[in-house]
């Protein structure tokens, strides 16, 4: 049986968005919008609505998609506005960038796996994203060459977000990352005023973990 994929989105939407607190219409009418199925596997097209991260990159571990959920809280948190240049940060396949590519005014889709960034290129200009550009480059490092922007998110969780993220903030610029891995894991918003950032844990969040934002372990005797 073929699945409806569309209703698959509205039931994705109904039950584990809504439920979760986010109430953004301009996000909701985007999750409703873009097929989410395009952006995985094409042998897990059938779960790319579950409740669940869906892995997106074969036999390279600790690539995910995020589960709807904490995505759609995550950028509900950002407040995300149309004319917003956001930068996303480990976008995969470009599933969160199209998302975002519907709220703001455009997106720059920063993929370190050179494989993920040319799939997202692809299924980004297959649906017509136009305000995307897709870019290749170390996730820590960001993209200073369209800096500053107005918002940063950051696509999973990190020990520690890098001072070359935070620098390419523009002054009112926010920049959101889950701090900690699984149960520990807070959803954090960075806040750049009159040259000054400043930083609050806004709710608890269980997503994959970027390895680019890992600590370096502490050489101890």
């Amino acid at each position: 049986m073929t699945a409806d994929f569309q209703e698959l989105r509205v039931k994705m939407v109904d039950g584990q968005v809504r439920t979760t607190d986010v109430t953004d219409a301009d996000i909701l009418s985007a999750l409703l919008a873009i097929p989410r199925e395009e952006f995985v596997p094409a042998r897990l097209r059938a779960l790319a609505y579950i409740d669940e991260d869906v892995q997106i990159a074969e036999g390279r571990p600790g690539r995910f998609l995020m589960r709807a959920s904490p995505f759609a809280k995550l950028v509900q948190l950002a407040g995300v506005r149309a004319g917003d240049l956001v930068l996303d940060v480990g976008a995969g396949t470009g599933y969160s960038s199209a998302i975002l590519a519907r709220i703001a005014g455009f997106v720059v889709a920063l993929e370190s796996d050179a494989a993920l960034a040319g799939e997202a290129g692809e299924r980004l200009a297959a649906l017509g994203c136009e305000n995307v550009s897709v870019v290749e480059g170390p996730l820590a490092a960001g993209h200073a060459a369209q800096a500053p922007y107005d918002v940063i998110l950051v696509e999973g969780a990190v020990d520690e977000v890098s001072p070359e993220l935070i620098s390419q903030l523009k002054d009112g610029g926010r920049l959101v990352a889950v701090v900690g891995e699984g149960n520990s894991g807070r959803a954090t918003l960075w806040l750049k005023e009159d040259g000054l950032v400043s930083s609050r844990a806004a709710f608890n969040a269980a997503v994959p973990a970027l390895d680019a934002f890992r600590r370096e372990p502490a050489f101890e005797f």
